[in-house]
């Protein structure tokens, strides 16, 4: 029986599969199936008014039998199933429910007069309301149909009729009834299970797709803080090679101190030193001081800057800063990466530009417009960057930044900030950097980002702030 219903789509071969089905067919719209139950059990009731017009001495017995049922069985069917723990038994408690008030209606005809002569007409009622509001799986009407219409049969034998020939047509009639019935919760049940089934391979691929989406996110998390840290190893690079010019001058300067020092030395122990050569030594001293004194410090003021800006980027604190300083400190660290390659950045930003921001996604934005423009804008000629900043009120400020690269094609400007699209792959271009500062503008700074381009001509990306960041 089993390979039969499997074979015909009415049964899963997974008994778990079976189970959850039957469990969700069962108690799919619980409430209503319900309230279907308790309207059940009052047009059942009702009927007593018809039993009164058939057989008006027989219609207390009648009716008593009616109201018993709804009472014993009908409503505590009903009430059961808002116990959690009787649900998994839910189609049982349907079929008790239907069978019981079709077998007590074979037993109410036999009061009647005339009998079961209307007999089939009630129960095709009964027929009528399981196929269509009670969730009754193929195995289970086949059972309430066998239970009832044996039921009707066997008291039908019992009845007399005015017409000998009745009996054959009631279950002619019950015969068809149970048929269509039986083919309509066929159907149902066979459209419920091809939507289980496809439910859940829906849910086993969203489940799927969301483990992959997640992966992919995390695989792209990563990618951005390697960009980020790249982005950051170029002016590490840059400034690792301005230090070393100065550096070098000062070991060069202290190495002829050390020169000078001795020669003076030697000079002092003979006991004849001269005035001049006196006085050429500590010239010499002086300006080497002098020399060692200002490479020094300009290693020191790189290093200040590098760490400050270093900070920011690794950083997400917001905190109040004034713009112009903070952006001669940064366009200070790229200076080597740029310079390097030729290329000329000129600043506007009038004083006392006051943000309450996050300084290290505002850096790791002009830093990535800057490398972006030194890598794809100026190819291998150099260029000149312009970053203007302007208060927009008290709100807000616009910050735009210009290159004379060869500009963007048209075809791309739409896919500029996607993530992973990039014409520069084949020199190690990840396609994140204008992404970063998309989000960074976006998401972070709460801001607002355009950019324009004319191919030969070059780049202009303008970019709004809030004064405060909410």
């Amino acid at each position: 029986m089993h390979k039969l219903l499997i074979q015909l789509g009415l049964r899963f071969d997974d008994p778990d599969e079976e189970r959850s089905f039957v469990r969700s067919f069962t108690l799919h719209d619980l409430g209503r199936t319900q309230a279907a139950m308790v309207l059940g059990a009052f047009v059942y009731c009702s009927f007593s008014a018809m039993d009164w017009i058939l057989s008006p001495e027989a219609w207390a017995v009648a009716t008593a039998l009616r109201l018993a049922v709804a009472v014993l069985v009908l409503l505590p069917a009903t009430l059961l199933l808002t116990r959690p723990g009787a649900r998994p038994f839910a189609e049982r408690i349907y079929l008790v429910y239907c069978v019981v008030p079709g077998c007590v209606l074979s037993v109410i005809y036999v009061f009647l007069r005339p009998s079961f002569d209307h007999g089939a007409a009630g129960l095709i009622v009964v027929i009528l309301f399981v196929s269509t509001l009670l969730p009754l799986r193929v195995p289970s009407f086949a059972a309430f149909a066998v239970l009832t219409w044996a039921c009707f049969a066997l008291f039908e034998t019992v009845a007399a009729h005015d017409n000998p020939g009745l009996a054959l047509v009631n279950n002619a009639e019950l015969g068809a009834a149970y048929a269509l019935s039986f083919y309509g919760v066929a159907a149902r049940e066979f459209r419920a299970r091809r939507q289980f089934r496809t439910t859940q391979e829906l849910q086993v691929e969203k489940e799927r797709s969301e483990a992959t989406l997640a992966e992919l996110r995390a695989a792209q998390a990563q990618l951005v803080q390697a960009e980020k840290l790249a982005a950051l190893s170029q002016l590490v690079a840059g400034v690792a090679h301005e230090i070393n010019t100065p550096i070098g001058l000062a070991l060069t300067t202290s190495t002829a101190f050390d020169h000078d020092l001795a020669r003076l030395r030697r000079t002092i122990a003979s006991g004849q030193i001269r005035r001049s050569d006196l006085t050429q030594s500590v010239e010499r001293l002086g300006e080497g001081a002098a020399l060692v004194f200002a490479n020094l410090t300009r290693a020191a003021d790189l290093v200040h800057n590098f760490k400050q800006v270093a900070v920011d980027q690794a950083t997400e604190d917001r905190r109040r800063f004034e713009v112009r300083s903070w952006l001669v400190e940064l366009m200070s660290t790229l200076d080597p990466v740029l310079r390097r390659k030729g290329h000329e950045v000129r600043l506007a930003c009038p004083d006392g530009i006051l943000l309450d921001s996050y300084p290290g996604a505002l850096a790791q934005i002009v830093s990535n417009l800057a490398l972006n423009a030194s890598v794809h804008a100026f190819e291998e000629r150099p260029g000149t960057l312009d970053i203007d900043i302007t208060r927009l009120g008290d709100a807000q400020i616009r910050m735009v930044v210009r290159d004379d690269g060869r500009g963007i094609p048209r075809e791309n400007l739409q896919r500029i900030f996607d993530p992973f699209f990039t014409t520069g792959r084949d020199k190690g271009s990840t396609g994140l950097g204008l992404h970063i500062v998309y989000n960074l503008v976006v998401s972070t700074l709460r801001g607002q980002i355009a950019i324009a381009s004319e191919e030969g001509v070059g780049t202009r990306v303008t970019i709004e702030l809030p004064v405060t960041v909410s």
